[in-house]
């Protein structure tokens, strides 16, 4: 059977324009977030916003969780009763970036309700999710994955099923994002070496967007490095979070990431000075600390 009522909790800067995609495709949204102001930016987007979790769960045939970390997720489905409210056979979708050993727990609380789980971390950021443009690593039976497919097609234009056990979708986020804290770091560390010497970074980012050297990350990231202010895409606490779940992820599998940890001492130092709320290319603040170079 096709599934039609959709429901979605958190509607920050990533949750919002995906549930407004998914009204845009046709589904009927109910959207729930604390704010109230992103719950009115939901209804003047053509959705249905809902006052609690268990509200905008009620009779859904799927339950998608953009939250913040296992813990909320946990809370929305159990302590707040969205779970029960959802239909017998629903299938809760969990999208944010969390623990795999979390979402193995999570999927077994869920799977004793006689409801389907789906472990489908993303990855685009705020402008993938605007865009429709998401890579979704999606951990779930394969027919379960069928019928969620529509729904996941209105979100990303990458959709990989990874396997079909819970937390194998959380691994392959981790694995991701590993990747993207390091070249983050990376890429200020250079900036910031050419800062330090006195030659003229807007020309070493040119040469090195288009040399060997080049990452998605640096071309990215790069230019923002060079700005004292810029908009913020993906804050600094998002990789202090991220990193640490890739760090436990790596305790768990008795897999040494000494760069992963170096990257996420950065995030952290950066973080503590205050800047946890910046964009995540001012990591690069930390490497002009240590360097004696200011903020």
């Amino acid at each position: 059977m096709a599934l039609t009522r959709i429901a979605l909790v958190g509607l920050g800067a990533m949750g919002l324009p995906m549930a407004t995609n998914l009204v845009a495709a046709g589904f009927a949204v109910r959207g729930y977030d604390l704010r109230p102001e992103s719950r009115a930016a939901f209804a003047a987007a053509g959705g249905v916003a809902a006052e609690t979790p268990a509200a905008v769960a009620q009779g859904s045939d799927a339950l998608l969780l953009m939250v913040v970390n296992a813990a909320q997720a946990e809370d929305v489905l159990f302590a707040q009763g969205a779970l029960d409210a959802m239909e017998p056979d629903g299938i809760v979708v969990l999208m944010a970036t969390c623990p795999p050993k979390a979402v193995e727990h999570l999927a077994e609380r869920v799977a004793a309700t006689g409801r389907r789980f789906v472990d489908a971390p993303v990855s685009g950021g705020v402008v993938g999710a605007q865009a429709g443009t998401l890579t979704i690593m999606a951990a779930a039976p394969a027919e379960t994955l069928v019928a969620l497919r529509p729904v996941l097609e209105a979100l990303g234009d990458r959709i990989f099923h990874v396997g079909e056990r819970p937390g194998q979708g959380a691994t392959v986020k981790a694995v991701n994002q590993l990747l993207c804290g390091v070249h983050i770091a990376a890429a200020a560390e250079a900036l910031a070496l050419a800062g330090r010497v006195g030659v003229d970074r807007d020309v070493v980012l040119e040469i090195l967007t288009g040399s060997s050297a080049a990452s998605w990350m640096l071309r990215d990231r790069g230019p923002r490095m060079l700005e004292d202010e810029p908009r913020v895409t993906s804050a600094v606490d998002i990789f202090v979070k991220d990193l640490g779940i890739v760090l436990e992820a790596g305790r768990g599998a008795g897999a040494a990431l000494p760069l992963a940890a170096l990257a996420h001492q950065l995030f952290v130092s950066t973080s503590g000075r205050g800047d946890g709320a910046a964009d995540d290319s001012q990591v690069i603040r930390a490497y002009r600390l240590l360097n004696g170079d200011g903020a």
